[in-house]
């Protein structure tokens, strides 16, 4: 029973972690109607940082706000790369994504291992300080769910705001933004900011939890993060009073669990990113036949 228990924590730990991502994703998926790849490159920058930021001695909490500036700083080549260029959404993320690869490389190298020996935010004086009667693994779910929760309401606070209904407004009707006086272009880029942060916090997150750095960690993340997303959307389509963010919350916790649910029958690790292709393939499926049927009823 308490592996059982132990099995449903870890998998909740995960599913709240890479929702930070998620909620990135559905900015630029469901909000802005951006196909960005450079979720690719940004999650695995932002665990890059931490890692060698960590290894070095700087405080892991200093690593969140850190993590989240390259992120946007990710986020903003892109959009200018789009909007100011004129290079197509798919390209302009594949760009920065491809340049990435080589900055991450750069900075931590193919590997980075964060020693038993120092400090993550799961481990670190002022959480023990709070939670030091939990178990480590105990300890992550409780800081994890914080985060998430945490973000969650600075993102909704934030789409109640001028600048976040203007961010709404582009994806849905960029025209009657420029009737408003704004450049839908910049508010656009604003928008991948943001939202390449959030991606750039969960490598972050991701690396203190795992305590290492691979350059490939961040391979298939954007379909992960689209199908967690679409899986939420799905879920809460006839519930329109329940926000984005809590879909992207949701629909993640649900997909890192089909996921355990696989590794727990035995399905052999080299098959897992053929599971991920197969169940996004279905979610996408199983999504296009309820817009058929709302269609056809309509």
């Amino acid at each position: 029973m308490n592996e059982v228990i132990e099995l449903i924590v870890a998998t909740l730990i995960q599913g709240f972690i890479y929702a930070l991502m998620s909620y990135g994703v559905y900015i630029t998926y469901k909000i802005l109607d951006f196909p960005d790849l450079t979720v690719d490159g940004c999650f695995p920058l932002g665990a890059a940082v931490t890692a060698v930021l960590i290894t070095n001695g700087v405080n892991p909490f200093l690593t969140i706000p850190i993590s989240i500036v390259v992120g946007a700083l990710a986020g903003l080549c892109t959009g200018i790369i789009h909007v100011k260029f004129k290079v197509r959404d798919l390209l302009a993320g594949i760009i920065t994504m491809t340049a990435l690869f080589s900055i991450n490389l750069q900075i931590a190298g193919s590997n980075l291992s964060i020693g038993r020996d120092m400090d993550t935010i799961f481990t670190a004086a002022p959480t023990m300080a709070i939670f030091g009667g939990f178990s480590l693994l105990y300890r992550k779910l409780v800081v994890s769910l914080i985060l998430v929760i945490v973000f969650k309401i600075i993102i909704d606070l934030y789409f109640k705001s001028k600048s976040g209904i203007l961010l709404r407004a582009v994806g849905d009707n960029a025209t009657l933004v420029t009737s408003m006086a704004k450049d839908k272009g910049t508010v656009k880029i604003l928008g991948l900011v943001i939202a390449n942060a959030l991606v750039a916090l969960s490598g972050c997150i991701v690396a203190q939890e795992q305590r290492s750095f691979s350059s490939t960690m961040g391979t298939g993340q954007v379909v992960f993060a689209l199908a967690t997303v679409i899986i939420g959307v799905t879920i809460f389509k006839r519930m329109s009073f329940v926000k984005g963010t809590t879909c992207a919350l949701v629909g993640s916790v649900i997909y890192k669990a089909c996921i355990q649910l696989a590794i727990t029958i035995g399905l052999p690790a080299n098959l897992l990113k053929f599971v991920t292709a197969v169940l996004f393939l279905v979610i996408l499926i199983i999504g296009n036949r309820g817009k058929e049927g709302g269609a056809a009823r309509a």
